[in-house]
């Protein structure tokens, strides 16, 4: 096979033989051609169909992903919401113990007779103290903790608190109950504790208690806060108070004109429990007065000349 190749001059021209292996080299290429452009075309469509498919998956997955963000979003802000109205019931909780530890602890002042304007729990505990370096690296709590530790420091105080008004209380009660004093506010001693002649018959007999003379009427008082156990007539006694002040102490008011208590009254030191008479075994207006311990008679002069607490 020949190929003729014509120059730009007329009439020149240049003539190549191809051997029998170009010859089908060269048709075989001429065939593979068309083929291998049809393949890039379909390789190329292929390709941008695959990309404008990618395009649309991505697409797809932002939105779902957006989709899932504001689902979070919302439940993050309704957890949120419910914490803040927990931390708000919990924050008037605690509002309200302090409201009751100030109310126990204005009571506490005024029982143990402190001053006021020194000790008030209106006003927020007076505090300072020079800056430190540490001052400037501090770290905000935790809100929940904050709470749980000013939770925990109000219990503490409650239970510090309530002891103390326990105690404050007790030895205010051991000071109403204390048996001292005389059972009289006007009157005199006229027969006092021990063996003495008796005013019936003549002869020594001993006397449970002390009486105190007085003008017929006049006011029976009580010489320490109690209970009262026994409000009527008693054999020899006449009309008689008795009163349990605790501490296995115990009184007795004799031969009274009239009762002005009941069993079960509580009385406080100094109420009035009956009027001066001389009802049962007695020559005139008087009180006979007796002081128990422990169920055994003791001389009730050891408890009236006691110096009051």
């Amino acid at each position: 096979m020949n190929i003729i190749i014509v120059g730009k001059r007329h009439g020149e021209s240049r003539s190549i033989r191809l051997s029998s292996a170009a010859k089908h080299m060269l048709l075989g290429l001429l065939f593979a051609l068309p083929m291998a452009m049809g393949a890039a075309g379909y390789w190329l469509a292929e390709r941008f169909t695959a990309e404008a498919a990618l395009d649309s998956n991505a697409a797809r997955a932002w939105e779902r992903d957006l989709v899932d963000q504001r689902q979070e979003l919302e439940l993050l802000r309704e957890q949120t919401d419910r914490e803040m109205a927990a931390l708000t019931v919990r924050l008037a909780e605690l509002q309200g113990r302090v409201l009751r530890l100030d109310a126990v602890g204005e009571r506490l002042v005024d029982s143990a007779g402190l001053a006021s304007d020194e000790f008030d729990f209106a006003a927020p505990p007076a505090m300072g103290g020079p800056a430190t370096i540490s001052d400037s690296i501090y770290q905000v709590p935790e809100i929940t903790s904050a709470l749980r530790e000013l939770s925990d420091r109000i219990d503490s105080r409650e239970q510090q608190l309530a002891v103390l008004d326990d105690l404050m209380a007790a030895n205010k009660l051991s000071e109403t109950t204390f048996v001292a004093g005389t059972p009289i506010t006007k009157g005199w001693m006229s027969s006092r504790f021990g063996y003495r002649a008796d005013p019936f018959t003549g002869r020594s007999t001993w006397h449970a208690g002390v009486d105190f003379a007085g003008k017929d009427g006049s006011d029976i008082v009580a010489v320490a806060s109690g209970v009262v156990t026994w409000a009527t007539d008693r054999y020899g006694y006449g009309n008689l108070v008795e009163i349990n002040h605790g501490n296995g102490y115990k009184t007795r008011y004799a031969h009274c004109k009239e009762i002005k208590v009941s069993v079960g009254d509580v009385v406080r030191k100094g109420d009035l429990i009956a009027l001066m008479g001389s009802t049962g075994r007695s020559t005139g207006p008087h009180v006979h007065f007796e002081v128990y311990k422990n169920g055994r008679s003791v001389d009730p002069a050891a408890y009236i000349h006691r110096r009051p607490r």
